[in-house]
């Protein structure tokens, strides 16, 4: 509940820290500054810890400051590390599965709790198969260490909570496995496999496989032995039912792309009597649908949910650590098996080789960026789930890695999660800061709120987080605009802004790009004295000629 707060100089006392331990005197919009190498027990750039706890001081600068109104709400929050989270809402709870057996829940979308359930004692017996006959190797000999990034779905035909587990191989021998239960929290037990990758006619016998029958015996293989034709690792599945009721699997991993198939609604496995042609870049006959990718760019962790009549589809691109450029990019769709376009229309699928990190093709969701508002800079977000509720929010859930590390581990990773807007023009616009039970006025806001000056960000798709010595690249910082009254911009950046009456809706046009989004009124993630505290303040987000910005102030 939002309440209101007379702090004492409470802008001036973070401002202060801020300079004093965090260095923040740039200039606008630098990727490229220099940050402190941490050490034990000193403040890192991830958790600013920058904030006047000692009573005496914060008395002294309060005398020196006038007295300012700040709205603030109480927010608590219980973190966990979940890597490549994947939701799923039953009767109350929202639910993520994730890598190395990993899962929590939460009421809430803020307050997690790890558990554990059958799958995690019993997983040598329920993927002994595939894993001894398939997908072991003498490189890769332990079986714990490769459950990767499941999917888990309610299917209504067949009563059941259906869990797609990826198996994988070190050799691109890789298997998505079905398990079935009763209730969400299992126990689990093996159903088949779905959709193999690897095979061969000599280290991974295609004859462990469902190929032949699915191909005919005998069939030409020479493509999926190509990473840069129809070469795949398959993992990473994501399973939804389409606007029809048809059961689809979106699955795969960088190389030959993202494929889909028609998993059978009855059993939850491959539907075999949907056939697909084999047409380069565009299908396969084993593999089907072709919706992403290709020639061997990055592109992981796929996930598609439906909204206002399309379907939208996230792909992670780069590495998974911290400095590997991990990022979310979106594409949608008027038909679940594409084709897929991002907002300047460029295709999900390539056609020739090259670095897509690079490359303004896919609408990355948000970059790294430091500003006000922070108390962690995050960087390599990734792999994410989305949930549309009955009421039409949309939330985002990914896992983020942070700069300089976390509590000592520099691989150190948590679960996030945003609330996601819809915007004029059908595009997908992630709220600024993380969630914290924040409502959209569907009815808009008045011009006093929305007046005022601002940190304005822009997440450029073509740089990413990396740190080199004591130097931090691909970090965003604010440029300071001010949204006036007469619809001008002004400040270090130029331009011109409108709102539409009665709704959030909002455009603002810089440098003759205009990015459509809408106000959002929401607690940022400015770290005041105490911790669970968290100041009220209007934001905005939007996107235009393939990115995205965001406004806070």
């Amino acid at each position: 509940m939002m309440n209101k707060r007379i702090i004492a100089g409470l802008l001036v006392v973070v401002v202060l820290c801020a300079v004093l331990s965090s260095c923040k005197g740039q200039k606008a919009n630098s990727t490229d500054y220099n940050t402190t190498i941490p050490q034990e027990n000193t403040v890192t750039d991830i958790e600013k810890k920058d904030v006047v706890t000692n009573s005496q001081m914060q008395n002294e600068i309060s005398k020196k400051m006038q007295e300012e109104e700040i709205e603030m709400t109480e927010v608590p929050y219980s973190r966990v590390s979940v890597h490549d989270p994947s939701v799923v809402y039953d009767n109350g709870t929202y639910y993520i599965f994730g890598s190395h057996m990993a899962w929590a829940k939460s009421t809430d979308l803020r307050n997690w709790e790890p558990f554990t359930m059958n799958i995690n004692s019993e997983y040598a017996d329920l993927f002994q198969k595939e894993w001894e006959e398939y997908c072991k190797t003498a490189t890769n000999p332990n079986l714990n260490g490769n459950l990767w990034a499941p999917d888990v779905i309610y299917n209504p035909n067949m009563n059941k909570y259906c869990f797609y587990m990826s198996v994988n191989g070190n050799d691109w021998n890789s298997v998505i496995v079905l398990l079935t239960a009763d209730n969400i929290e299992g126990p689990y037990k093996y159903v088949g496999p779905v959709v193999y990758s690897g095979f061969n006619t000599d280290s991974h016998d295609i004859k462990l496989t469902d190929v032949y029958q699915v191909l005919g015996d005998g069939a030409d293989l020479t493509r999926y032995q190509n990473i840069k034709n129809t070469k795949l690792n398959a993992i990473d599945p994501c399973v939804t039912f389409d606007k029809d009721g048809s059961l689809w699997m979106v699955f795969g991993s960088w190389f030959g792309g993202l494929y889909m198939l028609k998993l059978d609604e009855n059993t939850g496995l491959r539907d075999y009597a949907t056939t697909y042609k084999t047409i380069p870049n565009a299908q396969d006959a084993y593999y089907g649908y072709k919706v992403h990718g290709g020639f061997g760019v990055s592109g992981e962790g796929p996930y598609i949910i439906e909204k206002d009549g399309y379907y939208y589809l996230f792909v992670s691109y780069g590495g998974l650590v911290a400095d590997g450029g991990y990022q979310i990019r979106v594409f949608r769709a008027e038909n679940i098996t594409g084709p897929y376009v991002d907002e300047a229309g460029n295709s999900a699928i390539y056609t020739a080789e090259c670095n897509d990190l690079f490359e303004k093709v896919g609408v990355r969701i948000m970059g790294s960026y430091d500003w006000t508002g922070n108390r962690e800079i995050r960087v390599a977000q990734g792999h994410n789930s989305a949930y549309v509720t009955e009421e039409g929010e949309i939330f985002l859930i990914y896992h983020s890695r942070f700069a300089g590390g976390k509590n000592g581990v520099l691989e150190a990773h948590e679960v996030r999660v945003q609330q996601i807007f819809v915007n004029k023009d059908g595009w997908l616009v992630a709220a600024p800061y993380e969630y914290a039970d924040e409502k959209i006025s569907v009815t808009g806001y008045s011009i006093e709120e929305m007046c005022g000056e601002y940190e304005f960000i822009v997440h450029m798709p073509t740089t990413y987080y990396q740190a080199v010595g004591n130097k931090t690249l691909g970090v965003m910082l604010p440029s300071k605009i001010m949204l006036n009254k007469d619809g001008t911009v002004s400040g270090e950046l130029n331009g011109e802004w409108t709102h539409e009456d009665g709704t959030p809706n909002m455009t603002i046009t810089i440098d003759n790009v205009t990015y459509k989004g809408v106000f959002l009124k929401m607690p940022s993630e400015q770290l005041y004295f105490n911790p669970n505290e968290r100041k009220v303040v209007m934001t905005f987000t939007a996107l235009g000629d393939n990115v995205a910005v965001w406004g806070s102030k």
